[in-house]
C-alpha cells in the first residue's frame, strides 16, 4: 500500500502531484478502483478499504478535506476503567484512532491492493499523522516564497524560449500575487504575446496582466505618498471601474494604511518589522516595499487616515429618519 498526506496552500503543485499519482496508477472506474472521500463519508473510509477493487489488480482512494487531521476528541462518555474490554475501547475511539489503528494492523495485506491519498488544507499532528508519517509519506506544499517563484516563472518562460529577468518576474509576482496557479496563468499571456525569442518587460506586465487589489493600492498608496493626486484618482477609478466593491477598497485601504502605521511604531521601539506585520514567510519580499512607502507619512498622518476610514465606515452605517 502507498499511502500519502498530502497538504498545504500551495494548492497547484499539490494538485500535480496528485495528477502523478494518478497517472502512474493508470486505469481509473470510479465507484470500482477509485473511490473518493471527503467528510460527508469519511465514514465509510475502512469498509473502501476492505473492499476488493473487482477485475481489477489495485483501488486508488483519495481522501479529501476529510477533517481527520483536526485535533483529536474523546468519547465524552469515555471509562476512566484503566483494564477495559478491546470491544469498549474500540467504542471510545475517535475516527481518526480507528482508521490509523487499521491502516497500522493491515498494512501487509493492504500493500498490494490499495494506494491511499489524504489531500488537506491545513494538519494537526494527532495519531493518523502519526501513522502516515511512519509508514507512508507526509509532504506540505507551503507557498513559495519569492526566489523559487522567481525560478519557476524563468523555469517555464524558458520552455517556450521566452526569457524574463529576475527584476521583471519579481515585479509580476508583486503583481498577481505568490499563487502559482495564478502566476502560470498570467505568464502564459505574456510568453503568447511575446512569442518565440521574446522577452517579457514590465511595460508589458503592466499592458497585459492582472493586478491584485493589493498591488493596485500600494500604486495608489505611492501617489498619495507622492502627492500625485491626479494619478492616485486614476487609479482609484480605475478599481472602481473594474466592479470592485466600494467595500472591498476601503477595508483594503485601510489595512494597507494599518501596516504602514505598524512600521513606524515598530521602528520607534526598535522591534522586527516582519515579526509586527505578522507577515507569511512568503509575504517577506513586501518589507522593503511597505518601509519605501511609510517614509512618506508621518505617523500622526497615518493614524489621521486610519481614523478617517473609520469615521467613513461609521457614517456610513447611520440610518436618516
Amino acid at each position: 500500500m502507498a499511502i500519502y498526506l498530502l497538504y498545504g496552500e500551495e494548492t497547484y503543485l499539490l494538485e500535480t502531484r496528485v495528477k502523478k499519482i494518478k497517472k502512474d496508477f493508470g486505469e481509473q472506474v470510479l465507484g470500482i478502483n477509485y473511490i473518493q472521500i471527503d467528510e460527508t463519508n469519511v465514514d465509510s473510509l475502512i469498509s473502501n478499504l476492505e473492499t476488493p477493487a473487482f477485475g481489477f489488480q489495485k483501488k486508488l482512494i483519495i481522501a479529501k478535506n476529510t477533517g481527520l487531521f483536526k485535533k483529536e476528541k474523546k468519547s465524552a462518555n469515555k471509562t476512566k476503567t484503566e483494564n477495559k474490554k478491546s470491544k469498549q475501547e474500540n467504542e471510545n475511539m475517535t475516527i481518526q484512532e480507528k482508521i490509523a489503528n487499521y491502516l497500522q494492523q493491515n498494512q501487509k495485506e493492504l500493500n498490494d491492493t490499495v494506494d491511499l491519498i489524504f489531500i488537506e488544507q491545513e494538519v494537526e499532528k494527532n495519531s493518523l499523522y502519526s501513522v502516515i508519517e511512519k509508514i507512508g509519506e507526509v509532504k506540505e506544499f507551503a507557498l513559495l516564497k519569492l526566489p523559487e517563484l522567481i525560478t519557476n516563472i524563468k523555469k517555464i518562460c524558458n520552455a517556450y524560449k521566452v526569457t524574463i529577468d529576475d527584476n521583471s518576474a519579481k515585479y509580476l509576482v508583486e503583481c498577481s500575487g505568490t499563487n502559482m496557479q495564478d502566476l502560470i496563468n498570467e505568464v502564459r499571456k505574456l510568453i503568447e504575446y511575446k512569442g518565440e525569442n521574446g522577452n517579457i518587460t514590465k511595460e508589458d506586465i503592466d499592458k497585459l496582466c492582472i493586478k491584485q487589489i493589493q498591488a493596485v493600492i500600494f500604486d495608489l498608496t505611492d501617489n498619495l505618498g507622492k502627492k500625485d493626486i491626479k494619478s492616485a484618482l486614476e487609479v482609484l477609478h480605475g478599481l472602481i471601474s473594474n466592479k470592485e466593491p466600494v467595500q472591498k477598497i476601503l477595508v483594503t485601504l485601510y489595512n494597507h494604511f494599518k501596516k504602514l502605521y505598524i512600521i513606524k511604531i515598530a521602528e520607534e521601539y526598535g522591534k522586527d518589522i516582519a515579526t509586527a506585520m505578522n507577515l507569511k514567510p512568503n509575504q517577506m519580499f513586501l518589507v522593503t516595499k511597505y518601509k519605501v512607502q511609510a517614509k512618506y507619512f508621518q505617523k500622526s498622518e497615518l493614524r489621521n487616515i486610519l481614523e478617517e476610514l473609520v469615521n467613513l465606515d461609521a457614517n456610513s452605517k447611520v440610518r436618516i429618519n
